[in-house]
């Protein structure tokens, strides 16, 4: 009879042995989903959202969900994703157990009837090897099996509040652990004695340049850490947005979930967003926040040396934070593993616990199967290893993305001004010739460095350090360069950016001189140029507050404003700019064709300004891609998504066939939504928003006549957008002198300006319940906003907040700003192998022009409609709207339905049947009611 075959039978190498199991995991999921669990019967588009998603994920794709808002996208996306991770874990299980049998009967069988073979070594040789490669794997496969089950087993535990035992006695080297965890600042204590006070802001040897020497202290700290004591990372869906409003409302999302109760999730912020210790909050700045928290971890572990009987040096003692204690952590961590928190629940939870919230979510990363955290903490790669973010075979879901190449582009874009150059050169020259005596030549050699770059950077702008920055005046004037050119003209070039990079990054340079600044403060250490008197530098601090006084007396402002200004002045003169400058130094390693260099002049030194602008968003992206076993890029409006491709799939080494794409309808009838693009007006005047037009009396008046003529038939609220600030401005200044904003306010009440956006939607929502009880002649509130502003994205204009949303114009970007006509040029030299034919013949640059525009209106008009019984009317004011090219980067759903109106008298007609016909909807719908 013959032996069932050994899993082993062809490999006898443990690591061969390792890839079978990744192939054997590579196929396991084959099969798609036809049923998803669901709080409730899903729409027929949110089944077919989730299966696409499934198949995405399970195949690895790089999948583009578009799906309007009020569709439930962020609960199909949660059960479509959380079904299929809790598919793999069960499959996972399953090959484990089948293979785990394999292995231990194929190692029973060779002991009992070892097998021979041909091959040239003698055969106790190759048996001891076969047994050994087995036994390896079968071993490993029980450890990993036994992790789970604890796993498990723990988070159980944690779900049925039950108080584990051995956390009340955790072992010394399990505190190291979480020491290791949430310790970012490695520094040991300082071996000299004498000036303890300055230990903390005194950098340590460096001498990390030679690969071959010994590494420094602070070198060996942070790069010999034992990975083994981090807990391992088990497969996970890592969720981003933009905003905390997004992630808090996702979580509530998940916890109304059928998966609520059965999975690890914890939420990321910053510590600006998490600390609970009032003495840090108050710092305000959230780069003197982090820096305060670092030192306060430092000072924690040197008192952990002092209670193991290291003998303290003398100095003051040191502040440590009371709500960073090991034990205490590890048991908030089990708390956020057992239920689904927001950020308001974890600040709640830290403060009931005394531990605190971000360092606790922080270690609650390894075992948990869904983090939500920010954009920036994921898509900088800095940011995400100082979160102990692991992307490698996970996946990734990006939500709200329409912006996502803007987003990548800020992030990794620096920005520097003239008064931040010259403090940073004074202070860092302060900081070396206090510091002289007790700094090493290494470090000294790179402090010059960084001056001297610094002060090329001063000099590219047409300005001299050591001399203030306010009273240097220079030519105004715009110039962009590329990296290379902005070197050779700053005269830096022979020196090694990169090297500056490392120092600044192993050094911990910005952090040490915030601390020096801050500590010296008002007794030597100046903003602009050093005093080498020392009587001087006791005067300094003094004379520089009389001078804030001083200006601060003409013309006197109201006393929260004093306080608010001398308040920011304080701030910045106590901060130091180190951080932003070592993010510029940064920003110059990029390659020379992905980014330039603008130099803004703006006539004075102190407000000029040096900025790195990212041309080629890819470039940080493409990691991401190459880590992740799936990305999901999803939002309610990604049309047009034919750059997004280009500028941040392709250029990132995408390959079309890894690119999946889903785009649905809306869950709203039909009949809910009427569309219009109008191309003239009630006059018969042509509408020609184009630059050289708008302005225009005819055009303004004959858009008032438009507005009029819709608050005459529409009830609730109108909101109408404006492409900019400036034409909003204009427009409505026109027409309270020609008195047609008068005409507007005798059928819908226009709210009272106000400085919060929130104000603003109440007095807004106010006036339109208002009119809807009191039966006078208003119909309702017209609300005037900008396309880009507050007003355009994350608001909801639901049901009578939003019955009709016109848009005046199309808000293209400014053609003649430098930096966009350098993005322009940029997409046209390097995009042009990519770009798709049905483009109209139109270059990548020009392409970009019109897909900013379209992207801003579709999020615009997107405000209005947002859930199956709502309705509204979408007015498009500019005959370029009728253009098939335009109509075609409209969202599917709402292209679909719209008409084009050549003259105004048929749009009105449809406007006016169209709210007919809902009123006499809902009033027999009342009737049927009340029968």
């Amino acid at each position: 009879m013959s032996r069932r075959p050994s899993l082993f039978s062809w490999s006898f190498n443990f690591t061969q042995t390792k890839l079978i199991i990744s192939c054997r995991f590579s196929t396991i999921m084959e099969n798609s989903r036809s049923s998803f669990p669901f709080p409730f019967q899903p729409y027929s588009i949110q089944e077919e959202f989730m299966r696409s998603l499934y198949g995405a994920l399970d195949q690895g794709k790089v999948g583009i969900f578009e799906s309007p808002t009020g569709t439930g996208k962020s609960l199909s996306l949660i059960c479509g994703a959380l079904t299929w991770l809790t598919d793999l874990e069960n499959k996972k299980q399953q090959e484990m157990a089948a293979m785990l049998q394999d292995g231990e009967a194929a190692l029973s069988s060779s002991c009992a009837d070892p097998s021979t073979s041909s091959s040239a070594e003698p055969d106790w040789i190759t048996d001891f090897v076969q047994k050994k490669a087995e036994r390896d794997l079968v071993s490993k496969l029980k450890e990993d099996e036994l992790k789970r089950k604890r796993r498990e087993e723990r988070l159980q535990m944690i779900r049925n509040n039950v108080q584990l035992k051995h956390a009340l006695k955790r072992k010394s080297a399990e505190e190291d652990e979480a020491f290791r965890l949430i310790q970012l600042s490695k520094e040991e204590t300082a071996d000299t004695a004498g000036e303890q006070e300055d230990e903390q802001i005194i950098i340590a040897e460096y001498e990390s340049d030679d690969e071959s020497r010994p590494k420094s202290r602070f070198t060996v700290a942070e790069e010999d850490e034992d990975e083994e004591l981090v807990e391992e990372h088990v497969t996970k869906i890592y969720y981003c947005s933009r905003t905390h409003s997004q992630l808090a409302q996702f979580v509530h999302e998940v916890q109304k979930s059928p998966f609520s109760q059965d999975i690890g999730v914890v939420t990321l912020g910053s510590r600006q967003n998490l600390c609970i210790n009032e003495e840090v909050r108050r710092l305000g700045s959230i780069h003197r926040i982090n820096d305060r928290c670092m030192e306060m971890q430092k000072n924690k572990h040197d008192k952990q040396n002092q209670d193991e009987g290291v003998k303290r040096k003398r100095g003051p003692a040191k502040s440590v934070c009371p709500f960073n204690k090991a034990t205490v952590l590890q048991h908030m961590r089990d708390d956020i593993l057992g239920a689904v928190h927001d950020i308001e629940h974890l600040l709640k939870l830290g403060k009931e616990r005394h531990s605190c919230p971000y360092y606790a979510s922080r270690l609650a990363v390894p075992p948990a199967q869904l983090v939500v955290l920010p954009y920036q903490m994921v898509l900088h790669e800095a940011t995400r290893k100082a979160a102990g973010i692991q992307l490698k075979g996970q996946v990734l879901i990006i939500d709200e993305a329409h912006n996502l190449s803007d987003t990548l582009s800020c992030i990794h874009s620096a920005e520097l001004n003239g008064a931040q150059l010259c403090r940073a050169h004074s202070q860092l020259s302060q900081y070396a010739d206090r510091f002289r005596s007790r700094l090493k030549a290494k470090n000294l050699m790179y402090i010059k460095q960084i001056l001297f770059v610094i002060e090329g950077l001063v000099q590219a702008l047409g300005g001299k350090v050591g001399q203030n920055p306010q009273s240097q005046t220079i030519q105004t004037g715009t110039e962009m360069l590329t990296i290379n050119n902005f070197l050779f003209k700053a005269r830096i070039d022979n020196i090694n950016l990169f090297k500056l990079e490392r120092y600044f990054e192993k050094s911990m340079i910005s952090r040490k001189l915030g601390g020096f600044v801050e500590k010296y403060a008002g007794s030597g250490v100046s903003p602009h140029t050093p005093s080498n008197n020392k009587e001087n530098r006791r005067t300094d601090g003094l004379n520089r507050y009389l001078q804030t006084l001083q200006s601060s007396q003409s013309p006197s402002p109201a006393p929260s404003e004093e306080r608010q200004a001398s308040a920011e002045v304080e701030s910045m003169l106590s901060a130091s700019p180190m951080m932003q400058v070592e993010g510029f130094f940064k920003a110059l390693t990029n390659s020379n064709t992905d980014g330039r260099v603008v130099l803004n002049r703006q006539g004075t030194l102190s407000e000029s300004s040096v900025k790195f602008l990212l041309l080629n968003p890819a470039v940080h992206f493409a990691q991401v891609l190459q880590e992740c076993r799936a990305v999901i890029i999803a939002g309610g409006t990604m049309q047009p998504v034919s750059d997004f491709k280009q500028e941040l799939l392709f250029s990132a080494g995408v390959e079309e066939e890894r690119i999946t794409e889903f785009s649905c309808s809306h869950v709203i009838p039909p009949e809910n939504i009427l569309p219009i693009v109008l191309c003239s007006g009630p006059s018969g005047q042509e509408l020609d928003f184009t630059f050289q037009n708008r302005e225009s009396p005819q055009m303004m008046d004959e858009t008032g006549r438009i507005l009029s003529n819709i608050c005459n038939v529409v009830p609730g609220g109108v909101v109408c957008f404006f492409p900019s600030y400036e034409y909003s401005r204009r427009i409505v200044s026109h027409w309270e002198t020609s008195g047609t904003l008068t005409r507007l306010a005798n059928k819908k009440k226009e709210p009272k300006k106000a400085n919060q956006v929130d104000q603003v939607l109440n007095e807004f929502s106010r006036c339109i319940q208002r009119c809807s009880v009191s039966g006078s002649s208003l119909t309702g509130a017209l609300l005037f906003s900008v396309v880009g502003g507050k007003m355009s994205e994350g608001i909801n204009f639901s049901d009578d907040l939003g019955r009709c949303v016109v848009m005046v114009g199309m808000p293209y970007p400014n053609i003649k700003s430098p930096e966009l006509q350098e993005k322009m040029a940029y997409l046209d030299k390097h995009l042009t192998f990519h770009f798709q034919p049905h483009t109209g013949g139109r270059s990548p640059g020009q392409a970009l022009i019109e897909n900013l525009c379209m992207k801003a209106v579709n999020q615009s008009i997107g405000r209005a409609i947002r859930h199956r019984g709502d309705y509204s009317s979408i007015v498009l004011c500019d005959h370029r709207y009728s253009r098939p090219a335009t109509l075609s980067k409209l969202p599917g759903w709402i292209k679909q339905r719209t008409s084009t109106y050549s003259s105004f008298g048929p749009a009105f007609a449809a406007m006016r049947k169209f709210f007919l016909e809902k009123k006499q909807t809902q009033t027999s719908v009342s009737y049927e009611s009340n029968k």
